[in-house]
């Protein structure tokens, strides 16, 4: 019976130092950082009024998560003209529940901004 020796099963490179290990995984968390970072700065570059806004994290998801729910209000009130034209939007329908949170969501969030205000 054969011995595999290190060449053959894959085993030859040499061990990483803790030194170097841990140098890779900074790179790679400093890598995911910036990667993260990048996608909030999409989010606040597509975000109507995020613009010269500072990059809070939060604000950005905020502003994002808002505007999402304004579209998806216009979205229905476009299907309702087009249903009332006469066109069938049957297979273009959000589910119903979808719809009727985001409009109770931006309410509240009105409502909050209203109280922010007195």
């Amino acid at each position: 019976m054969a011995s595999q020796s290190p060449s053959k099963n894959g085993n030859d490179r040499p061990r990483l130092t803790e030194a170097e290990k841990k140098n890779n995984h900074i790179r790679s968390e400093k890598k995911r950082r910036e990667a993260i970072r990048a996608g909030y700065d999409r989010l606040a570059s597509i975000v109507p009024g995020m613009a010269g806004q500072g990059r809070s994290e939060a604000l950005v998801l905020e502003a994002t998560l808002k505007y999402m729910r304004e579209q998806i209000v216009e979205r229905e009130e476009l299907m309702e003209e087009a249903r009332a034209k006469g066109f069938d939007t049957s297979k273009m329908e959000l589910p119903r529940a979808t719809v009727e949170a985001c409009k109770a969501q931006l309410a509240r969030i009105e409502g909050e901004r209203r109280l922010g205000e007195v």
